[in-house]
């Protein structure tokens, strides 16, 4: 019988090939052997990009190129399985999602906003390099009950222009019972306690976390 493990280590050494074909040919395995999109996402997608981003910031076992190229054969994988999520019901709210300045790393959002949809909630994409007054500024705009924030690297989590800037904000403006923040990304996996120190209301390890934790913050929010 096929295992999970074992599809992770065929899809992650496809990765490093930069095999998409091969990759593909994984994840279709994994559904006709039972495994469920959400499992092959968060358990095998998500996965083998956290270990991409390790042998590139940590161990240095790959380039750039590498990175990249391995980056593209995710996104695409990720939408390929986001498609065959279940939907069905009313939408439990709207979430404005970017990346904080000077992150221009959109794959984790492009994820996290695929499982938000699939879940009903409507996605207002901000983009990538979004500003505080940007991201306070949509969430009025469209009524937002949350904003998400998606950081790659550390220096964007923490800075004073990514959820501690939204804070600020939203602070000054009286809507900190209207709207919520949440945040996600490699940082927030390496210190967990770390979205308490950058005053978000909570995050979200993956997508699929993503959406649980908005369903919460969405029961919190006050007109």
């Amino acid at each position: 019988m096929t295992t999970i493990s074992a599809l992770q280590n065929e899809y992650f050494q496809a990765l490093c090939m930069l095999d998409e074909s091969r990759a593909c040919d994984v994840i279709h395995r994994g559904l006709d052997n039972g495994f469920s999109p959400e499992d092959l996402l968060i358990k095998i997608v998500i996965e083998s990009i956290d270990r991409m981003n390790e042998s590139l910031l940590v161990d240095q076992e790959i380039n750039l190129a590498q990175h990249y190229l391995s980056a593209r054969i995710s996104e695409n994988m990720a939408m390929l399985l986001l498609a065959k999520f279940p939907s069905g019901g009313d939408s439990p709210g709207c979430i404005v999602l970017g990346t904080s300045i000077g992150d221009y790393h959109g794959l984790g959002k492009k994820i996290v906003a695929g499982c938000l949809r699939a879940h009903l909630f409507q996605v207002i994409d901000a983009g990538t390099h979004v500003s505080p007054e940007q991201f306070v500024d949509l969430a009025i705009t469209h009524n937002a009950q949350i904003i998400g924030i998606s950081s790659m690297m550390a220096h964007t989590a923490i800075g004073p222009e990514g959820a501690l800037g939204v804070r600020k904000i939203l602070q000054e403006q009286g809507l900190e019972s209207r709207i919520k923040i949440m945040v996600g990304g490699a940082p927030y996996r390496f210190d967990r306690e770390l979205y308490r120190r950058v005053q978000a209301d909570g995050w979200g390890e993956n997508g699929l976390a993503a959406v649980e934790t908005a369903r919460r913050l969405i029961m919190e929010v006050t007109p």
